[in-house]
C-alpha cells in the first residue's frame, strides 16, 4: 500500500520542511509515505475559483481507486490511539490511501464529494501547512502505536 499526503502549497519558510522531511524519514521504515505538492493558485487567490483550481489538481492526483481521505474541520476528530486503528483498517483494505490537505481556502466541494472519509485534526484552525506537520506527526505516531514502540507514551 502506498500513503500519500496530497497538499496545497509549499513551506517557503523553512519552519515546517525539516521536521516533516524528518517523520518522512522515520517513517520510511514502516510504510512508503510521500507529500506531493500542488501549486496554490495565484491567479484567483482569496476567491472559491482558487479552491476549485486546487481542487482540480488534487483530483488530477488521484488513482481511480486510491481512497481519498480529506482533512476537513467538519470531519470526524480521533485522539492518537483511534487514529492509529484507522490507519490499520487502510493498510488491511490493501489500497493505496491519500490524505488531501487542502490551501487556505480549503477543499472544493468535488474533492470533499470524492473523499470516502473526511477527518479532522483539530477543532482549532491551523494554518495549512502547520497542518501538514502534524497530520505527517500524527501518521509516524500511528505507525508506532500500531507497532508497540515506545514513541506514544
Amino acid at each position: 500500500m502506498r500513503l500519500r499526503i496530497l497538499a496545497v502549497g509549499r513551506d517557503r519558510s523553512g519552519l515546517y520542511q525539516p521536521a516533516i522531511e524528518e517523520y518522512l524519514k522515520r517513517m520510511g521504515r514502516h510504510a512508503r509515505v510521500e507529500v506531493v505538492e500542488v501549486p496554490e493558485a495565484r491567479h484567483h487567490a482569496g476567491t472559491p475559483q482558487a479552491s476549485e483550481e486546487e481542487g482540480r489538481s488534487l483530483l488530477a492526483r488521484l488513482g481511480p481507486r486510491e481512497r481519498l481521505v480529506v482533512l476537513d474541520e467538519g470531519g470526524v476528530e480521533h485522539d492518537s490511539a483511534a487514529f492509529a486503528r484507522r490507519l490499520a483498517a487502510w493498510l488491511e483494505g490493501g489500497r493505496d490511501v491519500a490524505l488531501a490537505l487542502g490551501g487556505a481556502g480549503g477543499l472544493a466541494e468535488p474533492v470533499r464529494s470524492r473523499a470516502e472519509e473526511r477527518l479532522s485534526l483539530s477543532r482549532l484552525t491551523l494554518a495549512h501547512r502547520l497542518a501538514r506537520l502534524v497530520l505527517v506527526e500524527q501518521l509516524y505516531r500511528a505507525f508506532t502505536i500500531l507497532r508497540g514502540e515506545p514513541y506514544h507514551r
